[in-house]
Parts: structure tokens; sequence; C-alpha cells
């Protein structure tokens, strides 16, 4: 079988849910029988009335999740609990391959809060239709177990050694904290065959509240325990044993989860023909799942930009399953609303494509360059479904109608191309920094690296153009993790100026590392930089005791020649250059923070005599991250804010959202300026959650004034500028 990798996953196109299967079934039946090509995921959604309750999901590469059934449950809580709520789902493939179990907690917590007494136990030979049983712990173990009021996240793993299924859970007696506790199954995985007996002991001077949530994997023949303790810095721990019901020690004291709030509910499972692990789990806190990523079962990256989950899941499991079951799961319950397929075109913008999934309407978004009178988009879909018509199409008149066909079924799609030069940078980038150089006499984008969770990529590029519309990677400029000796952190938010001295160019790039500001040298716009030695800001300026030193601007004064640095989150400053252009005069610095508006990303320029200062407000992972604007009479002047002095925000009905942190350009010799400046990543940001502020791109757009100076709204578009000719 020709396996899809999560790389060539590049969009989802929804369609009905067999299109995800080979195009033949008896073809599927005898070569993907056996062989792991999707996963399975079970979850409730939340703690509501008709929300305790099982759900499925499905994944052909564990990253990109699509909900069976509408979103709706596939197994009634009425039907199988003692309480009317069903929660924290684990699902298990049996030793033979083609029995599955599934284990929850019994609890209703509109009617119950917090306190309940049973698990619920299900047994399948298809993964539709279900066994199931009710354990009710103090009445089956009353001399024991009759005080317990708890009893949470059960999970299932087969015993090798014993030949049984072993059930662990966490229970609370009385007054006392949660404890892991495990018991083996029945021969009918309808109960259990004797009391619970404690499963995790730990240690006395760590992890002494409770714990709970417990998840178990093999790996090298060890036994890695999972679970959220609630003591310390609560959240994911970990505990390894060489047996499977005893001797397990707390690994580290640290938490294996990379979230900085509360967190429960992991869940670890194998990436199908890799040797690397995914540990999930619930933030409960924030409202979202986090998804890592590991080689090791110790170290964990946080991988959230690569998920996607048209669901939110409440603590829940995954398992891999075959391309068979995949198939009776869509069977049985209806469409699973994606194809996956690419436009493979060198000219589509792939990151762009967008689809409307009432009208069935696909849109291609195409580089300035494409002939829309003979495009050919190069769809390439899935082994199991074909695609007419094949080759170049005429786009020019309007839509091109595709016919996806799958297992005797057609769906016919409308495709649109249109020139989009928005974004302007291929990929994630933001925070761009724009110069013309007189040395070249070419345009130069120097941005932050994006895409890395957290923000924390360690390099910087620049893109350089003749018409600001198209953009050549001129590559690495700077990398923390060689060209700098103070830090290899954070490498965010340069700016650049050109400087003309003893008739030699001179380039001084300004850029944020570790919440730092550090300058670097080159005799060409594409470097490469040589850093300074040190930070040039390394610190808080007197009086200031909030915000980060980050986010340069660095402006020369047309009219006095003198250059000025400006800089700050939380607060702004700005302080007048030395000879140098490596330090700055402290005492000419000033804090010149302009209202409660002002985030961060600062950028001055001049025109007509006037001092207009720019800068973001509200954090740029909201969707509301937007640009305003002050003016004053001198670099270091009082700054004057207009009535609804914002200038560029989003605009929802375009799908653009978070635009912000700029720079501006003037085309030599012509009255026209040009802001640049980053969003979310379009189509898919606004549904990353706060992870869309570490996907973002560059875009460019008209800037224009009214006669009195003032700043007009500008609209931000997909079609973004035509090519520009600069006259020299």
């Amino acid at each position: 079988m020709k396996k899809l990798r999560k790389t060539r996953l590049l969009f989802l196109f929804p369609v009905f849910a067999l299109t995800l299967i080979f195009g033949n079934w008896h073809t599927l039946r005898a070569a993907c029988e056996k062989e792991f090509s999707g996963y399975l995921f079970t979850y409730f959604t939340g703690n509501g009335p008709g929300e305790e309750q099982i759900h499925f999901a499905l994944s052909l590469d564990g990253f990109n999740y699509k909900a069976l059934n509408s979103s709706k449950p596939v197994i009634s809580s009425s039907k199988i609990s003692s309480t009317g709520g069903v929660r924290d789902p684990h699902i298990l493939r049996g030793a033979d391959g083609k029995t599955f179990y599934i284990v929850a907690t019994d609890l209703y917590v509109p009617d119950m809060g917090w306190n309940n007494y049973a698990m619920i136990m299900l047994k399948s030979k298809d993964l539709i239709h279900w066994e199931s049983s009710v354990v009710n712990i103090p009445e089956t173990f009353p001399e024991k177990f009759g005080d317990v009021n708890r009893v949470w996240a059960p999970q299932t793993i087969y015993d090798e050694n014993a030949g049984k299924y072993m059930v662990y859970f966490s229970m609370k007696q009385g007054d006392e904290p949660d404890v892991i506790y495990y018991a083996y199954a029945d021969k009918d995985f309808a109960g259990l065959e004797s009391a619970p007996k404690q499963l995790y002991y730990p240690p006395e001077d760590s992890n002494t509240k409770a714990c709970i949530d417990g998840d178990i994997i093999k790996k090298d023949g060890r036994f890695y325990l999972f679970y959220k303790a609630e003591d310390g810095d609560p959240g994911i721990k970990l505990a390894v044993s060489n047996r499977l019901t005893e001797g397990y020690r707390l690994y580290s004291s640290r938490r294996m989860d990379r979230s900085r709030h509360r967190v429960e509910g992991s869940g670890i499972f194998k990436l199908n023909d890799t040797d690397e692990w995914i540990l999930m789990y619930d933030v409960y806190t924030r409202g979202r799942y986090q998804f890592t990523r590991s080689s090791d079962l110790l170290n964990f990256k946080v991988i959230d930009d690569e998920i996607s989950m048209d669901f939110h899941p409440r603590h829940g499991t995954v398992m891999p399953i075959t391309s068979d079951e995949y198939l009776r799961l869509v069977e049985q319950w209806g469409s699973l609303k994606h194809l996956s397929f690419i436009a493979g075109s060198k000219y589509v913008k792939t990151n762009n494509v967008s689809f409307d999934v009432e009208n069935k309407v696909i849109h291609l978004p195409v580089k300035n360059e494409t002939d829309l009178e003979s495009l050919d988009p190069e769809f390439s879909v899935c082994s199991f479904a074909s695609v007419s018509p094949e080759g170049a199409q005429d786009f020019s008149e309007g839509a091109v109608e595709y016919t996806f066909e799958y297992v005797g079924t057609k769906e016919k799609y409308q495709v649109r191309a249109s020139r989009w030069n928005n974004p302007v940078l291929s990929g994630l980038y933001a925070d761009p920094d724009i110069i013309y150089s007189e040395k070249t006499g070419k345009f130069y984008i120097y941005p932050t690296s994006d895409g890395y969770t957290g923000w924390s990529g360690t390099f910087f590029k620049a893109f350089s153009s003749e018409n600001l519309v198209n953009w050549k990677d001129e590559g690495v400029i700077l990398d923390l993790k060689k060209d700098v000796s103070w830090t290899s952190r954070n490498a965010w938010a340069p700016c650049i100026i050109e400087k003309k001295i003893e008739g030699n160019y001179k380039y001084f790039y300004y850029f944020t590392a570790a919440q730092k500001i550090g300058v670097a040298v080159s005799d060409e716009p594409a470097g490469r930089f040589v850093d300074s030695g040190k930070p040039l800001i390394s610190s808080h300026p007197e009086g200031i005791n909030r915000g980060q030193e980050i986010d340069p601007d660095v402006f020369c004064d047309p009219q006095t020649g003198k250059d000025y640095l400006f800089w700050g989150n939380g607060y702004l400053a700005g302080a007048e250059l030395s000879d140098d252009m490596l330090s700055i005069k402290q005492d000419t610095l000033k804090i010149m923070t302009p209202d409660r508006t002002f985030r961060e990303g600062v950028h001055v320029f001049c025109r007509k005599g006037k001092y207009y200062f720019l800068w973001s407000e509200n954090d740029t992972r909201s969707e509301d991250y937007r640009v305003r604007y002050a003016v004053a009479e001198s670099p270091l002047g009082e700054l004057n804010i207009p009535e609804d002095n914002l200038i560029l925000s989003k605009a929802p009905e375009k799908g653009i959202y978070a635009t912000g942190h700029n720079s501006t350009i003037a085309a030599p010799n012509i009255d026209q300026r040009f802001i640049v400046y980053h969003r979310f990543t379009y189509p898919k940001g606004i549904e990353m959650g706060r992870s869309a502020g570490y996907n973002r791109e560059v875009c460019i757009d008209k800037m224009q004034f009214d006669e009195s100076g003032r700043i007009l709204p500008v609209e931000p578009t997909h079609e973004g500028i035509s090519p520009l000719s600069v006259q020299k």
C-alpha cells in the first residue's frame, strides 16, 4: 500500500468518507488486512449535560483528526453507564489483534460533582457493536473499598506473563489522596477477578498528593507509567519499572508535559512505521489539547502547530488501526469530511489553498507570474481515488469543474484560481522589517523565522526583491547557535539600516535574542552578519519594571542625519545611537510609551516633516493583534495620538486575522508608502487557537494619507500590491 505521509497532507478536502480508502474494496482487504495505516481517537467532550459520552475520530497520519458521526457520540452513555455519564475512555487492541476493549469512568458531573463509584468495561469484535458492564467498586469489594468515593480514568494493558488483561485506575478513600490501583479483568472482560491492589507508591518526599490518570506503555522491556501528580509543580510525571505490576520508581520530579498550565489525562501512542511516540494531554484549564513528540519517552517536543482537529476533545486515547478497520468505522458512522490531496504546482501557494464545504468550491491562490489561461494545478490524490480533468486548464474565465472519483462514487467541485500576492514570502515568517538598498537597487525583508512553538527559532533569514512582489530567499544571515556568543535562543524581530561610511556601505542589523537586543554588521544587505559580541540592550531602562527588551527599530532622521534606536514590550524607549552604531547615548534615553494600547513592535518613519510612530496592540496570538499610531515633531519628541488611530486590523470576512508588527517602505522617487506586516497563516491560522501566534506569514499592502497627513485605515488584502517598477 502506498502510505500517506504527514508531510504530504498539505490541506484537507471535505468529501464523502470512502475517499480515504482504496478505490477497490478487494484490493484494500487483501493488502491492508493487518497493516496499521490510520488512528482511532476516542474521547469525551465536556462536563455539561450530554457531553460525557464516547466519541470517535479518525486520522491517517496521527496529526490531523476528523470526528465521526457528525461529532455526535458513537455509544450512548444512557445504555452503558449507571450514572448517565461516561468520561476518560481508553481503547486497547487485544492480544489476538481483533478484539477491542474500552474502559471508562462512570460519572455524571452535573449531578454528582467529582465523586463516583464505578467504571465501565466494554468489549467488541468490530469497533461498532459493544458489550458492556458496570463495575461498582464499593458494592463489589465492600470490606476493603466500601468507603471509596472516586473511581477515575481506568486503562487496560495486556499482561504477557499472566496472560490476562490488567485494568489500572485511581481511587480515593475517605479523605486520603487518590492512589493508582490495578486488578485483572475476568475472562469475559465484564468484571474484576479480585480486589484491586496498589500499583504505584510515590516516594515519601515527592508526589505525595493525588496520583491519577495513569497511562502505561511498554518500550524495550520496560514499563513507562505516565500519570498526573497533584503536588509540587502539578503535571504529568513519569515512573518506570521492569515489571508491569510493581517496582515503579519516579524517573524525575520534573514534568514530562511541556505546558505551563494545569494538565491531565495523558495518552501516549506510537506513530505507525516510525520509532517516535506521541504524548498528548488535556490542558483542561485552557480548554485545549497539547501534542508532543519523543523518540525516547523521556524528552518531548511540542508539535501543536502540526495538529488539527475539527472537534474539542477531553481526556481521550489514540489507537492505531488498519485500513480495513478504518473503512468499517467510516461506513458505520457516515462522512469523515475529508480527502487528502495536493495541488502540487509550483505556481500554487499550497499553504493558502482553501475550500468552501457547503458550496463545494476550492480556491487556488497562485503566484503573480502564473498564466491563468494554462494552469495545471497538478492535483495528486490518495492512491484509492482519482481526479479529472488532467493537465493544464483555462482558469482565466472562472471556475473549472473537477471530478473526484472513489469506489464508484463521484463528487464534483468548482476549482477557482486567482493571483494572490499575499503572503509575499513562501513559508512562515513574522515581524518583517524592510529596506531599499541603494547599493544593490533591491528591496530586502528581514523577518523572524516562524513556525516554532513558543517562538523558539534560532536563526534569521533575508529576502530580496526588485519589485516588492517576487522575493528571493537569500538564506540564513545570522545563526544564534553559530554566530552569537552570548545566547542561542529566541531569534525575534530584527531591523536593519544601510549606512554609507567613508564611501563604503555598511549594514547594521539589530535583533532580539533571549529577550535582549544585539547588533551585527555586514558589508552586504544579505550578509553574512558578524555579531558585536555582546548585547546592546540587556536590561530595563530606569523606572521600568515590566515588559521585555525586544522589538528594536532603527531610524535615521532625514532632517538631521542622526540615528536612533527604539525598542520595548509593555513600554516604549528611544535613544540616539552613538556614531559607531554599536551603542546608545545613555543621556538621550527617553521613555515614550504612548498609551495603554502599546504592546510592542514600534516602527518609526518621517514623511513631510512629521515623525510617525506605529505600534502593535494586544498579543500576537490574539486575532485582534493590530496597529495604531501617533505623531511627533522630532524623533524623541512628545507623541500626539490622533483620534481613530487604529490603522490596521483584522478582516474576518476575508479570513484575515492578527495583522500587526509592521514596518513600512517608501519606494524611491515615488510618493507611495507600503506597509509590511504579518498575519495568522491563511486559512488554517484562525482554527489553531493561540498556536496561530507561532504560525504567521508576511504581507504587503498600500498605505495612504489624507491631505493633513493622517494615516488612512489600511485594507488588508490577499491580492496584495502590483509589481513595482523602481525609478532610479
